[in-house]
């Protein structure tokens, strides 16, 4: 190994936690600060938390409301269409109808 190019190693770096859990490890730096350990992590401990600092929870949930009002706007102009079609069918055939029933008329 060459000398003078790697970082001091510390064996008994002292990690502290948010939490109040102290513990040693081995690393570069003496002293390491963290937010979640295995002591106060959902993971380990069984309890969940939800960690929500914008508000991203309502937030998807107001997408997800106003998708499906769209989606039953959609299904309401749907079904409009399909009875204004059934309406225009019902009143006399267009010229383009008579045309048409007369070519298959003809074919068969």
């Amino acid at each position: 190994m060459k000398t003078g190019i790697h970082p001091t190693y510390y064996p008994e770096a002292k990690v502290s936690c948010v939490c109040g859990n102290a513990f040693t490890s081995g690393s570069t730096v003496p002293e390491i600060r963290v937010e979640i350990c295995a002591v106060c992590h959902p993971f380990y401990t069984g309890t969940q938390k939800f960690v929500d600092t914008q508000g991203q929870v309502e937030k998807f949930g107001k997408k997800q409301a106003l998708a499906s009002e769209k989606k039953a706007e959609r299904e309401k102009v749907l079904e409009a269409r399909k009875a204004k079609v059934v309406e225009v069918k019902t009143e006399k055939p267009s010229l383009k109808d008579l045309l048409m029933q007369a070519r298959k008329n003809n074919a068969s």
